[in-house]
């Protein structure tokens, strides 16, 4: 029985796929202008790994035993200063730009790795704390009161987003869809919830700062790359729910596209 040519399929997708009719015009080019943030957001972090001539596996293998070890505790204590300084710090100082952000970030990042892991160490509470407002000052500039307990735990999940040296083939998304609610819940929890991820990270972090030889350069491009990152990410994660909250779309319908517009179905015959 003679066959005609196979529709296309999408994977995963049902058969009535369809682009979201409820969404305008202007609502969608943000959507794809987030996309295309989200995206592109490693690029600077891969630049640094090969700088260093590592893979992001390997970095934590660098440090010494006893700090791997420590890691966790103390990216729990580092979110723990970072979240009650920045909050504090909002009626005294002003927020910045990115770019001052990012400069005032490399610069410690190079002052840390000129010492090797001992600097690199003092450093990380600092630079957690100045990452920490950035992204407070995104979300207040969104139009979120980073004041507000809701949004303040809405910050710290930025965090929970995969690094700059390690994101799968850029669709990390998890971090996008978590729901923060206040029930039962305490910054310190949810800081217990993130600290685990973030460890990885900053180990990452610290490794490249330690490169004998190179290590301010390392330690500068790498908070060049960290402060970028999430900042990115930051500005997709509230710039999604300022959408949702402006266009009348509930929260879900918009991280729905905007998953569509990073991951796109893949069509096969």
């Amino acid at each position: 029985m003679p066959c005609g040519p196979r529709a296309p399929i999408f994977v995963g997708m049902s058969e009535t796929f369809d682009t979201t009719p409820e969404i305008d015009q202007q609502t969608r080019a943000a959507l794809e202008q987030l996309a295309r943030r989200f995206r592109s957001a490693d690029g600077i972090g891969m630049q640094v790994l090969s700088m260093i001539g590592g893979h992001a596996e390997g970095l934590l293998q660098r440090l010494p035993t006893q700090v791997r070890t420590q890691l966790d505790s103390a990216t729990r204590r580092a979110l723990e200063i970072a979240s009650d300084a920045a909050l504090y710090s909002r009626g005294r100082v002003r927020d910045q730009r990115d770019w001052l952000n990012t400069a005032l970030t490399t610069g410690m990042g190079a002052i840390g790795g000129v010492g090797g892991l001992p600097t690199a160490l003092g450093e990380l509470p600092v630079t957690t704390t100045v990452l920490l407002r950035a992204i407070q000052g995104i979300a207040a500039e969104e139009g979120f009161d980073p004041a507000d307990e809701k949004v303040r735990m809405q910050c710290l999940q930025v965090f929970a987003a995969a690094g700059p040296l390690a994101r799968d083939d850029g669709t990390d998304m998890a971090f996008l869809s978590t729901r923060i609610t206040l029930t039962g819940a305490t910054v310190h929890g949810l800081i217990a919830r993130v600290a685990p991820r973030l460890a990885t990270v900053l180990g990452q972090k610290l490794a490249a700062q330690t490169v004998p030889v190179i290590g301010a350069a390392a330690g500068a491009a790498t908070n060049y790359a960290f402060t970028s990152y999430y900042q990115d990410m930051a500005r997709v994660y509230f710039g999604l729910r300022a959408l949702a909250r402006d266009s009348g779309l509930p929260v879900e319908t918009v991280l729905d596209e905007f998953r569509l517009l990073v991951d796109p179905p893949r069509m096969v015959r």
